[in-house]
């Protein structure tokens, strides 16, 4: 559904580059074993990362290679042993593991028909979510499968306003909260720098020498891989139109063969021109840099 984030990072994000700043890249601090939690022990962690801007990726109950880093990740942050051992107090900052959705008559709006063809998305304003089941999962970060385990015996394909999901207890992402618009600079974070780990698959915001977040990514493409190097922030998006150019996405040469795809949770950009590979991550992203923020592509 997503483009990933160095596809997009010239085109979306208008970054520049930055050929006379030098900038070392955080050293690696992944190649951690970890255990396989129970659910219920992974769920809680995964609540924990995702709160706290350390992505584990879609909640799912299951150890991942994405979950593994976020949790590496944040216990090198926090200057924390780097193991596996399931430290309490995370777990004590989700005591309740799951709430519920009741489907409302305003998120009806969000569900619609996305054709296949981009030609005939391009004739459309806006590119929905298809289901209320992808709906309520990237509204709870989760897996879709996850959600339909949660919730045994629905009708997945006729849910109706009224029926009530169990999901993950994560701060939800309200998508109709966000409305079309430039995302301004923030002053605050100037002094941020975005690292894009195009071997690991991540991003990672650093504040001087803190780690303040890590996110999954897809960098880039086999034909069109990740622009390494130094680059800046120019500019981002919410709610942006994509120009759906297969000869700038496959060879980097822009054509007059393309369409313009309409805004939506199922553009291939998601809600923010940054090219996250989930909507929610995007969503949190534009919080935590600033335009004028360098980035490191390695």
């Amino acid at each position: 559904m997503k483009y990933g984030f160095l596809i997009l990072l010239f085109s979306v994000l208008s970054i520049s580059a930055l050929a006379e700043e030098k900038s070392t890249p955080p050293p690696r601090v992944y190649p951690v074993a970890l255990p396989n939690y129970d659910e219920e022990t992974a769920t809680r962690l995964q609540i924990f990362l995702d709160n706290s801007d350390f992505g584990p990726g879609k909640i799912d109950g299951r150890m991942g290679e994405f979950f593994r880093k976020a949790l590496i990740s944040y216990k090198h942050a926090q200057a924390m042993p780097k193991t596996g051992a399931v430290d309490q107090w995370m777990l004590d900052q989700v005591p309740v593991t799951y709430t519920t959705y009741t489907i409302k008559e305003e998120d009806v709006k969000q569900i619609g028909d996305v054709p296949s063809s981009h030609a005939e998305q391009a004739r459309l304003k806006w590119l929905p979510y298809t289901s209320f089941l992808e709906f309520v999962a990237e509204r709870y970060h989760s897996a879709e499968a996850f959600i339909q385990k949660l919730n045994p015996g629905k009708n997945w394909e006729h849910l109706q306003p009224g029926e009530t999901l169990k999901v993950p207890n994560v701060l939800p992402f309200e998508v109709e909260k966000f409305t079309e618009g430039k995302v301004p600079e923030n002053p605050t974070f100037t002094s941020r720098k975005v690292f894009v780990d195009t071997y690991e698959h991540l991003l990672e915001v650093f504040d001087q020498d803190h780690l303040v977040c890590v996110f999954p990514i897809t960098p880039g493409s086999k034909t069109l891989p990740a622009p390494v190097g130094t680059w800046k922030i120019l500019g981002a998006t919410i709610w942006p139109w994509f120009r759906y150019d297969e000869g700038m996405l496959n060879y980097g040469v822009r054509t007059e063969n393309y369409y313009n795809l309409p805004p939506g949770p199922n553009n291939l950009v998601g809600i923010l021109w940054m090219g996250l590979n989930a909507n929610w991550d995007a969503a949190r992203v534009k919080d935590l840099v600033s335009v004028g923020n360098t980035v490191i592509v390695f």
